[in-house]
């Protein structure tokens, strides 16, 4: 059969930006081995999920983040725009206990954020950016995308650059029994370079949901020409063809996962509770996420999710001009809070909430000082929020210096890259070869080490032969710590707070191989999360947490 303009246009709609889909009238992207995502899904042997979130535009850090030892400054810089430090409406005290220089204010619509870090579940990453940060909305998106530095212009992404290293025959036998799913699912509009090979095109299709995703893909299949030409534009129709052929796959099995899955009886956020401009009011980040929720909850193995919420480019009405704590900036805050708040919350009840990490980023930061027109312009390092519950957590960096800034912008103290490193070697346990491939091995060593749960090195002793558990767990009084030891060392048991700070030490000595118990009262302490650690040989750490409920 010979295609028709009308099935090659149809055919063509899947190659416009990514295999996209909508499910429950949210658009998704699926990405056909494009990156990272794909990689770390099949060489990964662990079955943890990121979750990316871009705030699109260029995120007001110090406003969702307001530095309080340096409050003064801060105002004086903006005071057209600036959170109270008093009132109904003033910033929220992230932790008391923090160092002068660690002292934050979460902006007072983010009470969900301020929940999950009472919970040891958010960290908070300051000013990061990268060297001779560019202003430009586009060329910033691709310096994070691609991850490189500011003067490097690479075709493919760091997520793509893993995914050839790992699967240099990608996508040929995808999907099959192993993998059937997407790889990498990106909600929005058009794939970004993060996930783009050195070769190759992507190629998108919009629809309503899984059920229609299904029909449309299996309606616009036609037989292959007998003849491609041998030609730019022959490589681009044989690209599309072996996407349209996979994506009756995929359609099946999303359709298929979607639908076997549920979310709990978590409500979901919609509408910003107080004043802001009406095309601000829904939260356009809660149904994606809810969606992600879902698809996890029906056994979907796709490893990174990618959402993402526009609205940051707040250059004129940022706030209301009567009240500097609302308007579109604060609803954008409150969607950030909320939809991730009720995300874990989705995730808890369904078990899973374990195996997900969730990170926010944006291109830059804006100027520390407002302009007269209740906004604020491109800047510079703005911070970073990690959401998950096998964190670090804390802050980490110190509050930028409102009196020593570059050209009116915060300098930057993390590097992306430092950020994306911990994510790559230490949640998804990538080997040594794919990181120097995605070019991230002068980051390794200087690491933002934010992430918990990770797997002892080969210098200290296997994973199954040291481990630690705590029950019951929650406990309204008392928890046994249990533990393993293979061989004999020093063992030391301490007790912290979700701020790091050690409450206690419960055992110091060398301990011979064999399974130990130790009985510990937490009445004297009152209700939150506590962080019970097992420190072998003054290296090995193991860490659990527990609840206390009294």
């Amino acid at each position: 059969m010979t295609m028709n303009r009308r099935d090659f246009m149809r055919l063509s709609s899947l190659a416009g930006s990514g295999l996209m889909l909508k499910l429950n009238g949210i658009p998704l992207h699926t990405m056909e081995g494009n990156g990272l995502l794909h990689t770390i899904a099949k060489s990964s042997l662990n079955d943890r999920i990121l979750v990316l979130i871009q705030l699109h535009g260029g995120n007001d850090g110090l406003n969702m983040v307001v530095p309080i030892d340096q409050y003064g400054d801060y105002y004086n810089h903006r005071p057209n725009i600036a959170i109270p430090s008093s009132g109904q409406r003033k910033y929220i005290t992230l932790d008391s206990t923090l160092p002068d220089n660690k002292q934050v204010g979460l902006h007072p619509d983010m009470v969900g954020s301020k929940a999950m870090y009472d919970e040891g579940n958010m960290a908070i990453i300051q000013n990061v950016s990268y060297e001779n940060m560019n202003g430009s909305h586009f060329r910033s998106r691709d310096v994070w995308y691609m991850g490189g530095d500011y003067d490097e212009y690479f075709s493919s992404g760091w997520m793509g650059r893993y995914l050839e290293h790992s699967y240099p025959n990608y996508p040929e036998n995808y999907p099959n029994s192993i993998h059937p799913d997407p790889l990498a699912i990106e909600i929005g509009t058009g794939v970004s370079l993060a996930f783009h090979r050195s070769e190759g095109i992507p190629a998108g299709l919009s629809i309503q949901n899984p059920n229609a995703f299904y029909d449309l893909i299996n309606s616009v299949g036609v037989d292959p020409p007998l003849n491609v030409p041998d030609s730019h534009a022959g490589k681009e129709i044989e690209y599309m063809l072996q996407i349209e052929k996979q994506s009756n796959n995929y359609a099946g099995r999303l359709k298929d996962v979607f639908n076997a899955g549920s979310n709990s009886a978590t409500v979901y956020p919609d509408l910003y509770p107080f004043i802001a401009p009406g095309e601000a009011l829904h939260n356009p980040l809660a149904p994606q996420l809810k969606i992600v929720s879902r698809l996890i909850s029906g056994g979907i193995g796709t490893k990174i999710f990618m959402c993402r919420i526009g609205g940051f480019d707040t250059h004129a009405n940022q706030v209301l001009n009567n009240n500097p704590s609302m308007g579109s900036h604060a609803a954008l805050m409150y969607h950030i809070s909320s939809a991730v708040k009720a995300f874990y919350d989705d995730l808890k009840n369904l078990g899973v909430a374990d195996r997900v990490l969730t990170m926010t980023f944006s291109e830059f930061g804006r100027r520390v000082a407002s302009n007269a027109s209740y906004g604020t312009d491109h800047g510079n390092a703005a911070p970073m929020l990690i959401y998950g519950t096998c964190l670090n957590p804390g802050v980490y960096g110190e509050n930028p210096n409102l009196q020593n800034l570059q050209n009116g912008n915060i300098p930057m103290q993390h590097d992306y890259r430092q950020v994306f490193s911990s994510v790559v070697k230490d949640w998804f346990q990538a080997p040594e070869a794919a990181i120097q491939e995605v070019k991230f091995e002068n980051f390794i060593d200087n690491r933002v080490d934010y992430i918990q749960c990770k797997s002892l090195s080969t210098a200290e002793l296997f994973k199954e032969n040291l481990w630690l558990k705590c029950y019951p767990n929650p406990t309204a009084q008392s928890t046994t710590l249990s533990y393993y030891l293979h061989q004999a060392g020093m063992v030391q048991l301490e007790i912290k707070d979700v701020t790091g700070r050690k409450l206690a030490t419960l055992l110091s000595k060398e301990q011979g191989a064999g399974q130990y118990a130790l009985d510990f009262d937490l009445s004297r302490y009152q209700n939150g999360t506590y962080i019970f650690s097992l420190v072998y040989n003054y290296s090995t750490l193991l860490t659990q947490k527990v609840v206390l409920n009294k």
